[in-house]
């Protein structure tokens, strides 16, 4: 879309890459971690088994020339980066933040219903796809500190589509 973001357009010219099977590596995976390197992801990255959610944020934030969270890689290290927006300041775009069991996942505010929001994040379902994440477990709504805000929520009828309960 010719209004969104350059981190988001990263993003959606990601969509469809997936981890690869078994104990393999996906090097599409294993190259991002290598051009975000390791001081911004904050540890070394070395197989697409280990949560990828945040690396994926950080490889189109890097892309659109914007420095990444401290500690990339992790999921709730996105909670803390940026400005902090209220609900009704969400755009396409926005990095949302949630629990899940274990850990915290992150990804792009893509729309939302009344009750869940879509995502387009790494680390769904084993690839980059858009989900629909219960907006209860959202603890954080972020923007780059250095980029205008632009666009405004994107309301979507509901789709009686399954929620995602565990991005790991």
């Amino acid at each position: 879309m010719a209004d969104e973001p350059a981190w988001l357009a990263a993003a959606r010219a990601k969509l469809g890459t997936r981890e690869a099977p078994g104990p393999a590596n996906s090097p599409t995976i294993m190259g991002w971690a290598k051009r975000v390197g390791n001081k911004a992801l904050g540890m070394v990255y070395n197989a697409d088994s280990v949560p990828w959610c945040g690396l994926f944020v950080a490889t189109c934030m890097h892309e659109a020339g914007i420095k990444p969270a401290p500690i990339a890689v992790r999921a709730k290290a996105w909670a803390t980066w940026g400005l902090a927006l209220s609900i009704d300041e969400l755009a396409p775009g926005a990095v949302l933040v949630f629990e899940r069991p274990g850990g915290g996942h992150v990804g792009f505010y893509d729309g939302e219903t009344a009750t869940a929001y879509r995502v387009l994040g790494g680390n769904q379902g084993d690839a980059v796809s858009c989900a629909w994440i219960a907006k209860e477990r959202c603890v954080a709504r972020r923007w780059p500190s250095d980029q205008p805000l632009v666009g405004s929520r994107v309301r979507l009828a509901s789709t009686g589509a399954k929620l995602s309960s565990n991005e790991a």
